[in-house]
């Protein structure tokens, strides 16, 4: 064993997702989840890059909750050598035994396409991450572990499962690590959740620590203090102002969790006379799934029963194949589609989209978080016109957001949850945010905690972890990412705006004569 255990960095650090951090305690190495980068291309072309550590030396897996951030890489993982066990709630492993394969099917069904496209470009074709046997197998190395129930994870490293508010079966980490001059405790956050939330009960984690590890989200964020009457009236009037007879509302939403969530406050409210009843589809294979097994749960869940019942309304609809997705678009009279991904990244709510966007008719609710560089921050930030599977569209429909149903706690909870912790000796790390979130979120712990241990990581930094504090060892060679642009828009965001501001001055431009000098201009630009 080392003097001192080594805490890598491997994701989520500097921005959201790709959570990947790895214990080193020299004779063994625990990795406390494994998930998928996503938001800008250069972020996400780092899920097809080899792992910064050796698979193979991997002993074990803790996994915070299911969301693919957190546990999608798993699979590629498991491609990779590492045939350890993966320890996570039952909540947690029953949602990855739809969401893992789910991925799967994404990434060969996205690089099926891209494939295609290459081949006709006279590109070389590309591998998917993993496919389906890789995520099978992942779940089948997954390990329950209840609640507040100590496990050891590899011998010198014990820890146990707190609830953490945020998802069905999430947990924060409560980690014991026998150093040779003490044992040292450490909270690993996971995404904490809101105070409020229809679903889930409270937060809970005991106090007294070494090392806090804590998520940083929306660590610049105050809202609104609101409950469950406030929440669903703030609905009822996004649903009051798109209600066009021959319009829809679309709510592009995650498909575990908040799609629940959402379908029953919408149904409470119909059945209340709040809001006309009308058609509810939930356009996502995976939203269904998931739902029944929150349905399998309800007994766990707060208000479990208002879901149950919810699923059971008659104007509620899931759609399954492709064919019944498709005949959405045909559909008459207001409709409510609720369909993933929630950043607008993939899946059928980018075919929802482009029927809708272009149509004043129609009305874009987002509920939740939007990293930048997805096509939901692109929305959210008032794009005119958007780029969609290759194809240009003007954005003529409303773009309204709504984030009471976001899943993350907000700075003043976080700050909260922090304080509840101590005392915290060692050092606190501030992980899963963007530049702005680290910023706001450590001058907040600046009020109560020593300044010079709040440490903000940077993606594969290492620190060794004394009782004293922490010591950066992180190596000196080149980042798989600039550090500077975790959370920033990268060139495939530029390129896309530029050829739509391009396409944008040829279209205003008077005559043949008027495009040809601007398209000349260009040329010159790039000689020079």
């Amino acid at each position: 064993m080392p003097h001192h255990p080594v805490l890598r960095f491997h994701g989520a650090a500097g921005t959201v997702t790709g959570s990947c951090f790895l214990i080193d305690l020299g004779p063994a190495k625990v990795l406390v989840d494994c998930g998928m980068f996503q938001g800008s291309k250069s972020e996400k072309e780092l899920n097809y890059r080899e792992f910064p550590f050796v698979a193979a030396e991997i002993d074990a897996v803790i996994l915070t909750h299911a969301h693919i951030d957190h546990s999608g890489l798993l699979p590629k993982l498991a491609k990779a050598g590492f045939d350890g066990p993966i320890f996570a709630t039952r909540g947690t492993v029953d949602l990855c035994s739809v969401m893992l394969p789910d991925s799967a099917h994404i990434q060969e069904s996205e690089v099926d396409q891209l494939n295609r496209r290459n081949q006709r470009r006279g590109r070389e074709i590309v591998e998917p991450i993993y496919d389906a046997t890789d995520a099978a197998r992942a779940v089948t190395m997954m390990r329950t572990v209840a609640l507040k129930t100590w496990q050891q994870a590899v011998p010198g490293l014990r820890f146990r499962f707190w609830n953490a508010g945020h998802l069905l079966g999430s947990a924060s980490v409560e980690m014991e690590i026998e150093a040779r001059d003490k044992v040292l405790r450490l909270m690993f956050s996971g995404d904490i959740g809101p105070s409020h939330k229809l679903l889930q009960y409270d937060p809970e984690a005991p106090k007294d620590f070494d090392y806090v590890i804590c998520e940083s989200t929306y660590g610049d964020t105050d809202r609104e203090i609101v409950d469950e009457r406030a929440r669903r009236h703030a609905l009822e009037a996004e649903v009051h102002m798109a209600a066009n007879p021959n319009g829809a509302l679309l709510i592009p939403s995650f498909a575990v969790e908040r799609t629940q969530e959402l379908l029953a406050d919408l149904v409470q409210l119909m059945r209340s006379g709040a809001i006309e009843t009308c058609p509810i589809l939930i356009d996502s294979p995976l939203a269904t799934r998931a739902s029944e097994i929150f349905r399998r749960h309800a007994r766990e869940l707060e208000n479990g029963k208002l879901l149950a019942e919810a699923m059971e309304a008659h104007n509620v609809r899931f759609t399954e194949t492709v064919e019944q997705s498709k005949a959405i678009d045909n559909m008459r009279g207001f409709h409510i589609v609720i369909a993933a991904s929630g950043m607008c990244e993939a899946g059928r709510i980018r075919h929802r989209l482009k029927n809708w966007l272009w149509r004043e008719e129609g009305t874009v609710l987002l509920v939740g978080y939007q990293a930048t560089g997805t096509l939901g921050r692109i929305l959210q930030d008032g794009a005119s016109t958007v780029r969609i599977q290759g194809d240009e569209i003007t954005v003529r429909a409303r773009i309204r957001e709504l984030d009471i149903y976001s899943g993350h706690a907000d700075g003043r909870e976080l700050t909260e949850w922090v304080k509840g912790r101590q005392p915290i000796r060692a050092g606190t790390f501030l992980v899963h945010g963007e530049e702005g979130a680290l910023s706001a979120f450590s001058q907040r712990l600046a009020g109560f905690l020593p300044p010079e241990r709040i440490l903000v990581p940077r993606i594969d930094g290492a620190f060794e972890l004394g009782a004293e504090g922490a010591v950066d060892i992180s190596e000196s060679r080149p980042p798989r990412i600039d550090p500077a642009r975790p959370g920033h828009k990268d060139w495939h965001n530029d390129l896309q705006s530029l050829v739509l501001d391009l396409q944008d001055e040829l279209a205003k431009a008077g005559d043949d004569k008027a495009r040809a000098v601007i398209i000349r201009r260009l040329r010159r630009a790039l000689g020079e």
